[in-house]
């Protein structure tokens, strides 16, 4: 086991871990510091991470357009269905086009008019066009612009392919570091810092259909709830309305955006007959009308065309159509090549001439680990927890509430992710000690700890019965048939007992391989506990919320509450999980 010091551990190598690492740099050399060291670390390769997937764009107004940060404010309220922060709200709006400015300052190439203004385009939800975008590849670049930034950085210390087995905290509780595995070098490696940056991700992975990569298994979260800190709102999942079926591959909304439009079997757009007309004339979208609504809604109305038998029959569930064909080919290849690409490729069908198949899958995930619209985390009292932050999917700032608007969590990775790297290079309680040359001594008690909890994740290696895969199968199973667009008392019933026997299974899980070096036997087991803890916490949430809210839908509880209220989930230390509400902040709902 090898001990190592830093000024500040990020967690994920995302565009939220990325503008983290950036921004506590920044800090070091705003204070006169060269000696600072960010310890980035990452279990893939940084430009294997999620954010490389987002298409549509990122949302901001541009100044000197008819749009307002006050419309930007109210739609992201509207959206959110009474759960959204205003000053989380604000905190990222306020900030949103100097960051997406600062990212064409560092190279990110956003589609531009003629005139030489960014191009933005409309997304669901909107009321104005504000969307910046890079073709329908901006999760790419976007990732690409801030990863060759830190390349040039040599605070930037990298941590590629290092597995983080939990958070280190003292008792108060401050951070103290993280303990990870390096599957390189086959080795425990103890990372000791006064501030960590959590910026794993979400956990929509867990679902069997889904638009998320392999890696997206709720790791951070994992981490917080076994460290006691309390996770919000995790029964709201995201569906997104158009994905292939099968796959689960993303068709970005940015495709509904430039003027696609959605047809049943029958060719008919169906969407008004749920709630999202008047029908709008084709190629000429509107703002929250039919195909450009809330996510939420679009969903919803697969489900009801689904069951009146209106969707064409696949092996793999029914679908509806996305037809591009009256954009034409020059539209389609200049602004949604990627979707064009994926189509063909695996679709088999070229959208200048055929519709793309599409149906639901789980995407987003607006829940997290309860934090300030800063990123700052707060433990199960909401009290600060000294040097400990997080970012990106894995947190709760408020911004979404019960649905996420397309295009705010781009955006929302860049400015929190910025606000919480920049905190966790300067916490007040260590100002004395900066700049002091050497590190300190390593605490043997924290360290005995990492290492008695890395032996405990070690010993998986080499035992168990369980298969694995038939876990991770049943887990997928279950919360697509009973956690998905809609959801009702006796489903969430199954699901809970399906949970509770498929993690006493994992107790027994089978890890083959015993290598010490890229053992990916054991670290897809890793991934699997963290699924099963998460998904867990969201049955427990989904059946305690009696009532229907944005992305949470009960048949059987179709009412909305007056009183809008977090759902606050914790484990204990036998696994056991808690659920609470708590109201929304006065003035926020």
């Amino acid at each position: 086991m090898r001990v190592e010091h830093a000024d500040v551990v990020v967690v994920g190598g995302g565009a939220a871990g990325l503008s983290a690492a950036l921004a506590a740099v920044e800090s070091f050399a705003a204070a006169g510091r060269d000696d600072g060291v960010v310890a980035l670390v990452s279990k893939v390769y940084p430009m294997r991470s999620h954010t490389v997937a987002a298409e549509g764009g990122a949302a901001g107004v541009v100044p000197g357009s008819d749009d307002t940060l006050d419309q930007h404010v109210a739609d992201t309220m509207v959206g959110g269905a009474g759960l959204s922060h205003e000053d989380a709200v604000r905190y990222v709006v306020e900030r949103a086009p100097a960051e997406l400015a600062r990212m064409e300052r560092l190279g990110m190439p956003w589609s531009r008019t003629d005139e030489g203004r960014p191009e933005v385009r409309r997304f669901g939800g909107m009321s104005r066009p504000r969307t910046w975008f890079a073709a329908d590849k901006t999760g790419f670049h976007l990732l690409h612009t801030l990863f060759q930034t830190t390349l040039r950085e040599e605070a930037v210390r990298r941590y590629d392919e290092h597995v983080v087995l939990d958070l280190l905290l003292s008792d108060e509780p401050s951070v103290r570091g993280v303990v990870g595995y390096d599957q390189q070098r086959g080795e425990v490696v103890v990372l000791l810092a006064p501030a960590v940056v959590l910026a794993t991700g979400g956990y929509a992975r867990a679902w069997a259909t889904s638009t998320n990569a392999g890696i997206v298994t709720g790791d951070g979260l994992s981490m917080a709830l076994r460290a006691g800190l309390p996770l919000r709102d995790l029964e709201m999942v995201q569906v997104h309305p158009t994905c292939l079926p099968g796959s689960g591959i993303l068709i970005t909304e940015a495709a509904r955006g430039e003027g696609g439009v959605l047809v049943d079997a029958a060719g008919d757009r169906y969407l008004a007959d749920y709630g999202l007309g008047p029908v709008t004339p084709v190629g000429a979208p509107e703002p929250r009308r039919m195909e450009l609504g809330p996510r939420d809604k679009l969903s919803q109305a697969f489900w009801h065309a689904d069951r009146a038998g209106r969707t064409l029959p696949t092996r793999d569930g029914g679908v509806v159509h996305l037809d591009l064909r009256h954009l034409g080919k020059a539209v389609i290849d200049e602004r949604l090549p990627l979707v064009s690409g994926l189509a063909r490729r695996f679709a088999g069908v070229d959208p200048v001439h055929e519709p793309i198949p599409v149906r639901p899958a789980a995407h987003y995930t607006m829940a997290g680990i309860v934090t300030t619209a800063s990123g700052q985390v707060l433990d199960d009292a909401g009290r600060p927890v000294p040097g400990l932050f997080a970012a990106g999917e894995c947190a709760s700032t408020g911004l979404h509430g019960a649905n996420r608007l397309g295009s705010n969590s781009l955006v929302e990775t860049l400015v929190v992710g910025r606000a919480a790297g920049a905190a966790a290079a300067s916490p007040p309680d260590l100002s004395g000690r900066r700049g002091a040359g050497s590190p300190p001594a390593p605490d043997k008690a924290v360290v005995d700890e990492a290492r008695a909890r890395a032996d405990g994740w070690l010993a998986m290696r080499g035992r168990g019965s369980e298969s694995p895969a038939e876990i991770r199968r049943d887990l997928g199973r279950v919360l697509d048939a009973e956690v998905g667009i809609f959801r009702d008392a006796d489903g969430l019933a199954r699901a809970t007992a399906v949970l509770d026997d498929l993690r006493s299974r994992y107790r027994d899980v089978r890890v083959g391989d015993t290598a010490d070096v890229f053992n990916t036997d054991w670290a897809q087991a890793l991934e699997l506990g963290a699924m099963l803890t998460v998904a867990s916490g969201v049955v427990a949430a989904a059946t305690a919320r009696t009532e229907s809210r944005g992305a949470h839908q009960r048949l059987d509880h179709p009412q909305t509450d007056d009183v809008a209220r977090h759902s606050l989930v914790t484990i204990d230390a036998s696994g056991g999980v808690g659920v609470r509400f708590e109201p929304v902040p006065e003035g926020d709902a």
